[in-house]
């Protein structure tokens, strides 16, 4: 070429000249074309002896028998290392193997991979009768081990994701952008260097790093690849007053208000973060009414060994003129970082950790509104982030937004409500709200001039806009119990009625959601019904927004708890768009809703009658399977009211519902138990389907729910054992037949549940109808348990036990025995109840204790003849015929007396 350019110098001739040009253009194609190979080589990362061997000393420390290690055991196949650090056989080595690892993780069965300059994979593991290795490639190939395991082991990611911290020697250089200025300090360059010098600088900092990992072992320190991304480790004190120091630097010097966006007066240094990793991560609910609330996203593990992404380098390079103290340099910094995708997580992670989250809170306390609403935006973007949420909650982000709730500015306070919504999901934050007077500045959002629902003008487009926002930041400090009372005590639930009136979904939505929460609260409940809501609830049902209808139906179920609210659902026909809604199955949250309205509406015996008419027991029958054990709950709960009407019962039977009802008896859902429990126990009562139950082999499983700790279980199953003893054709033997079980059920009259007992009293009066049975339950000891009982006031209790007693009596010497453990007197006084199967059954007790005179003695002695005397008069006549036999079996043995005492 400088040939060429000697000879053109002397000669003019036209040929050289263009030889010339063409020579220059192919070097400047040639060094392009270097550029881009190198682009390309340097991405392709390539592993080596020295970082496998860290990487697997890495996981051995965290490897165990413990439930909480990453693996049970990682293990070299070979302990001799070649000169150059690779284990593999120098045959395998010149294919780029470097060693042979066996994995035992928790969750899966052994692992033997292969470690290559190309990566890891699986390879075939270890031959059998023969000390060597298949080395065929099995698997794809990953960058490193902890990638390939990964894919593998959802308990390998489960437990790494618990791990604090990994001890190896970190690069001691800051987060944010300090290496930057650090090399414009010793280069004598401006620090606005462009982005591929900042991470080319990056790079060499971190590859020098590694190569003092690789050389000292057994400084132990915190690396941020293994640590739960969080919240930042503690750093020294050096290192964080160098840091404090940086940060102060960047908005010092005073400035006017109005004119500077960081003042020194208007801008407050937020405290460093020093919450534990622990309270990071608290999603602990302050309401029964909060379930699987604010999932945690997966947690993000920045590999050591991979390039950060671009975004990061963008978002570390406009912090610098977030940082300037400029408004309109500030201002363009918010938008350009607007223009990155904040709804992904590298962007949300790299905003908080170098540095820019406090800014942004900062820039809230300015007086700038134009940088207030920019900060606010992204605020709002990025704390859909479970980590984000917790850092601002952290650096009294939230204390800032709800003073801005008292800007005149309407957009300022609908962004701030809006980002409160985001981040209020979990219980210190929600606290924070109402703490510092979020609730009734939020409340206060609410409140306009009219709700109208077209022909709005611009002014009421705000208003409605305003509202909604606020109503978005009430209903997630609703799922709080203190939360729900201060909207109460802030006058929100005329305002929340007000706009149930709206036809807007997008607020709607929202304010039913607030109502579905805070329906959980009797108070609440009684508002929604006198307040005239349960009208728009049922006109809601028929939107097209599947989330407005479940947040509608949700509170129908929760609201039917009350007869009168029950009764306005039906008169307001949400009957019949509760029972169409059971045919889309597909939105499961939306038929768990649905279902439970039913079942709770189901509990009127007029909405059952109703419900027959739109089908509902066929259609539930049908959704008896395949369905979520939430759905289910409700779905069973439903039939068991249904069961109510005698042709519900039949047509369950019809519609081949006994066997999958029959078949949840096995399930360990407890909420499901008692509901199925109850429903089974309903469809027995029906002889033909009693059959069914008795082949598909029920009774016995309704039995062994006795051994069930829940009490409401064994209640509901004893229950449902009532009806099935009396319409099995052989319910002795059947009884019988049930190894201890008579046993079981005696033992549990000493439960100190007064439903267990009452149910185990009616189970025992069936029981006691065969005389076989009844002896042995007579010699496990009844008699007493059931005399222990009588000095009671519950009357569901003093019925059964009347009953039970009664029945008791027809065995043996049981009579003498219950007069003998005193519980003939106690009985008398159940005379004096108000409840008309409690005469009635007590009567009959007494009738059989009556036939043993020294029990008639006892009943006279407690004045039972006045009281049986009134009850000879009652129009039923099992009452009247025991009421007269008692006093006739007294007047006998009293004739009996004078006869031997007078001749």
């Amino acid at each position: 070429m400088l040939r060429l350019l000697e000879k053109m110098k002397d000669d003019d001739d036209p040929q050289t000249e263009m030889k010339m040009k063409i020579a220059i253009l192919l070097h400047q194609l040639d060094i392009q074309l270097l550029n881009s190979s190198l682009k390309h080589i340097s991405q392709d990362v390539r592993l080596n002896p020295a970082a496998v061997n860290n990487e697997v000393n890495l996981l051995k420390n965290f490897s165990g028998k413990g439930e909480d290690t990453v693996l049970e055991s990682l293990e070299y196949t070979s302990d001799y290392t070649f000169s150059n650090g690779c284990r593999a056989p120098p045959w395998r080595q010149v294919h780029g193997e470097i060693c042979y690892l066996i994995i035992k993780p928790h969750d899966t069965d052994p692992l033997c991979i292969t470690c290559s300059t190309a990566g890891v994979f699986l390879n075939g593991g270890e031959i059998k009768g023969k000390d060597e290795i298949d080395y065929e490639r099995k698997s794809d190939v990953y960058k490193d081990i902890v990638t390939f395991l990964r894919e593998r082991s959802p308990k390998f990611v489960e437990n790494m994701a618990k791990q604090e911290f990994t001890f190896f020697k970190e690069p001691t250089y800051e987060k944010d952008d300090q290496h930057v200025e650090a090399v414009a300090k010793v280069s004598g360059q401006s620090p606005n260097l462009d982005d591929n010098t900042e991470k080319n600088v990056y790079e060499k900092k971190r590859s020098s790093a590694e190569k003092s990992r690789s050389t000292d072992k057994k400084i132990l320190e915190p690396s941020m690849k293994w640590k739960n991304i969080g919240l930042s480790a503690a750093h020294s004190d050096k290192a964080a007053r160098e840091k404090e120091q940086r940060r102060r630097s960047t908005v010092s010097g005073k400035k006017k208000k109005k004119v500077s966006v960081i003042s020194s007066e208007s801008v407050k240094i937020q405290p460093a973060l020093q919450c534990k990793t622990s309270d990071v991560f608290e999603e602990v609910s302050e309401s029964s009414s909060e379930t699987d609330e604010d999932e945690e996203q997966p947690v993000r593990h920045q590999e050591g060994g991979t390039d950060l992404p671009s975004e990061y380098w963008g978002i570390q390079k406009l912090s610098k003129y977030l940082r300037g103290g400029n408004p309109t340099a500030t201002v363009i910094a918010l938008c350009a970082m607007r223009d990155f995708n904040l709804a992904q997580e590298t962007c949300q992670l790299a905003i908080r950790d170098i540095g820019c989250l406090e800014v942004l809170i900062n820039l809230l306390d300015t007086e700038e509104i134009k940088c207030q609403i920019g900060s606010l935006k992204i605020l709002k973007e990025i704390s859909q982030n479970t980590l984000i949420r917790h850092a601002i909650a952290d650096l009294e982000g939230l204390q800032i937004m709800v003073k801005i709730l008292d800007s005149p500015d309407t957009d300022l306070k609908c962004l701030a409500a809006e980002t409160i919504a985001n981040v209020a999901r979990f219980k210190r934050a929600r606290r924070t709200v109402r703490h510092y007077g979020g609730i009734k500045r939020l409340v206060g959002l609410l409140d306009c001039m009219s709700v109208r629902s077209t022909g709005l003008t611009p002014y009421q487009e705000k208003d409605t806009e305003k509202a909604r926002c606020g109503a978005l930041a009430l209903w997630s400090c609703s799922k709080s119990t203190k939360n729900k009372e201060a909207i109460r005590k802030a006058g929100g639930i005329p305002l929340l009625a007000k706009w149930l009136k709206s036809s807007h979904v997008d607020i709607l939505t929202p304010v039913v959601g607030i109502l579905q929460e805070c329906a959980s609260e009797p108070s609440y409940r009684l508002a929604i019904r006198t307040e005239g809501m349960i009208e728009n609830l049922v006109k809601n049902l028929s939107s097209e927004h599947e989330e407005l209808q479940t947040h509608c139906a949700s509170a129908i179920f929760k609201c039917a708890e009350d007869k009168e609210t029950r009764d306005l659902v039906r008169q307001h026909g949400g009957l019949q768009p509760l029972s169409a809604l059971l045919g889309n199955s597909e939105n499961k949250r939306l038929l768990a809703a649905v279902t439970g309205a039913i079942w709770k509406c189901a509990i009127s015996e007029e909405n059952v009658s109703k419900f027959r008419e739109y089908k509902v027991t066929e259609a539930l029958v049908g959704l008896l399977t395949d369905q979520p054990e939430e759905v289910l709950v409700n779905i069973v709960g439903a039939l068991g009211e249904c069961c109510q009407e005698p042709v519900n019962r039949s047509i369950i039977r019809k519609c081949g519902g006994i066997p999958p009802l029959v078949k949840l008896l096995t399930g360990t859902n407890q909420a499901l138990l008692v509901n199925v429990t109850k429903a089974v126990g309903a469809c027995a009562t029906e002889p033909e389907n009693m059959m069914i139950i008795d082949r598909l082999d029920g009774v016995r499983l309704l039995w062994s729910l006795l051994k069930n700790p829940n009490p409401d279980v064994q209640a509901n199953a004893a229950w449902a054992i009532c009806p099935c003893i009396e319409n099995a054709k052989d319910a002795g033997e059947m009884v019988r037949s049930f190894v201890g079980g008579l046993e079981l059920i005696v033992n549990l009259l000493k439960s100190k549940n007064k439903e267990v007992l009452a149910s185990v009293c009616a189970a025992i009066t069936n029981i006691a109808k065969d005389e076989e049975n009844l002896a042995v339950i007579t010699d496990h000891g009844v008699v007493p348990l059931l005399s222990k009982l009588v000095n009671t006031n519950n009357d569901k209790l003093r019925h059964h036990l009347a009953e039970a007693i009664s029945h008791c009596c027809m065995w043996g010497n049981n009579r003498v025995t219950f007069g003998e453990n005193k519980a003939v007197a106690p009985l008398v006084h159940y005379l004096k109840s108000n409840d008309p199967l409690v005469h009635r059954a007590t009567a009959q007790a007494l009738y059989q204790l009556s036939e043993d005179p020294s029990n008639c003695i006892t009943m006279h002695e407690n004045g039972v003849v006045k009281l049986l005397l009134a009850m000879v008069g009652s129009t039923d006549e099992t009452l009247q015929e025991a009421a007269a036999g008692c006093i006739a079996n007294i007047r006998r043995l009293a004739l009996a007396t004078e006869k031997a005492k007078y001749g």
